[in-house]
C-alpha cells in the first residue's frame, strides 16, 4: 500500500507542478493564483486532516484527491487557471492527508515508511516543472502531456481503490477514536519546535543558491536526487539508531556540508542530510497526536506554507531586507541547520521513542 501511495504521490505532485508551469505561470494574475494554489495545497491540509480523522476513510480521501487534481488539470487545459489552482490545490491536500494517515497508521513506531511515502513528491515536482517549462502554453504537445497525466491520475485513484479494497480498509481505515489528548505546555512547545523545523526546511529549499549550479552539467538533478534520497534515508536511519541520534547526526552533517557549499560534493551532501529531517518530524508529531494523525500531518504542511510566504512576498515586490540572500549564504544555511538540530532535539525529548 505504501508503494502505491508513493507512486501516486509522484504522479500528483508532477501533475500539479506541470499545471502551474504550463498553464498558470506568466499568465494574467498568475501570482495571485500561485498563492491560492499553495494555500489550498498546504494550509488546507490541517482542517482536511481533522475531517479525515473522523471520516475514517483515508483511501477514499486520497483517491478523491487524485480526482481533484485531475479536474484541476482539465480546467487548466480549458483556460480556467483560477479554478484550476483552487481545485488542484485542494485535491493535492486531500491526497496527501488521506495517504499520509494510512501510512502513519501502518508505520507503527517506525519511520522508514514515512520517508518512502513523502520522498517521491520532490521528484514529481522536479519532473513536472521541467516538463511544464519545456512547452509553450496551450500548444498541442502540452495538451497531450496534460491528457496523459490525467490518465495517470485516474489509474492512480483506481489503484488506491483496488489495493484498499483488497486490504479491507476502503470503507473503514481503522483510525480509531479521534482524540487530541490533553497536551502539557512542554508538549505544545515540542509541536512548535517541529513546526519551526518544517518552516526552516521549506524556506531554505526556496532560497538555496549554489555557485556551481549553472556550470556543473546535471547539477539540478543531483540536487533533486539528494532531496529524494535524503527524505528516504532519514526514516531508515531513525529506525536503526533512534530518532534523536538521527536528528543530531544528520543536522551536524548538514552544517558541515552547507559551510562548504561552494563545492559541489559537499553542497549536495548538505542537501541530502538536511532533508533527512522530513520523516523525523512526521514521526514525532504522529506520536504527539496518536488519535489525530491527519491533523498532525496537516499541522506540519501548514509549516510548508509559512516557509513559502516570505519568498512569495519578496517576489511580489515587498522588501524583505535581503533576508533571502543572507539565508542562502553558507553561514545562513549552516545557522538554519544548527537551529533545526536544536529544535528537533528539544522536541524529541518530549516524545517517548
Amino acid at each position: 500500500m505504501t508503494g502505491i501511495y508513493a507512486l501516486a504521490h509522484m504522479a500528483v505532485d508532477l501533475s500539479c507542478a506541470f499545471l502551474m508551469y504550463a498553464f498558470v505561470a506568466g499568465g494574467e494574475h498568475w501570482y495571485i493564483w500561485l498563492l491560492a494554489y499553495n494555500f489550498c495545497a498546504f494550509a488546507l491540509q490541517m482542517p482536511i486532516g481533522a475531517w479525515a480523522d473522523r471520516l475514517d476513510r483515508n483511501s477514499l480521501v486520497a483517491a478523491g484527491g487524485c480526482g481533484g487534481v485531475l479536474c484541476g488539470l482539465v480546467m487548466a487545459m480549458a483556460g480556467m487557471p483560477a479554478m484550476a489552482c483552487v481545485i488542484a490545490g485542494t485535491g493535492n491536500a486531500c491526497f496527501h492527508v488521506g495517504g499520509g494517515i494510512d501510512v502513519l497508521n501502518r508505520s507503527g513506531d517506525r519511520a522508514a515508511l514515512l520517508g518512502v511515502f513523502v520522498a517521491p513528491g520532490a521528484l514529481g515536482i522536479a519532473l513536472g516543472s521541467s516538463i511544464g517549462r519545456g512547452g509553450n502554453r496551450l500548444t498541442g504537445g502540452t495538451m497531450w502531456v496534460g491528457i496523459v497525466l490525467a490518465l495517470v491520475l485516474a489509474v492512480s485513484a483506481a489503484a488506491i481503490h483496488a489495493m484498499a479494497g483488497r486490504q479491507g480498509i476502503w470503507r473503514r481505515s481503522g483510525n480509531g477514536p479521534v482524540s487530541y489528548g490533553n497536551p502539557t505546555f512542554p508538549q505544545l512547545a515540542a509541536v512548535i519546535c517541529f513546526l519551526g523545523v518544517v518552516i526552516l526546511r521549506s524556506y531554505s529549499g526556496m532560497v538555496q543558491d549554489f555557485p556551481w549550479k549553472e556550470e556543473l552539467a546535471g547539477s539540478a538533478w543531483f540536487l533533486v536526487c539528494a532531496v529524494v534520497l535524503g527524505k528516504m534515508a532519514g526514516g531508515f536511519l531513525a529506525d536503526r539508531i533512534g530518532v534523536a541520534q538521527a536528528a543530531q547526526r544528520s543536522m551536524c552533517a548538514a552544517v558541515a556540508g552547507f559551510i562548504c557549499l561552494m563545492y559541489p560534493l559537499t553542497g549536495i551532501l548538505g542537501v541530502f542530510c538536511w532533508n533527512m529531517s522530513m520523516p523525523l518530524t512526521l514521526w514525532a508529531v504522529s506520536r504527539m497526536f496518536p488519535g489525530a494523525k491527519g491533523f498532525g500531518f496537516g499541522l506540519l504542511t501548514f509549516g510548508l506554507f509559512l516557509g513559502f510566504c516570505p519568498v512569495y512576498l519578496a517576489g511580489a515586490g515587498i522588501r524583505t531586507g535581503g533576508a533571502a540572500e543572507a539565508a542562502a549564504s553558507p553561514v545562513g544555511m549552516a545557522v538554519m541547520a544548527i537551529l533545526s538540530m536544536v529544535l528537533l532535539t528539544c522536541g524529541i525529548r518530549q516524545v517517548r521513542e
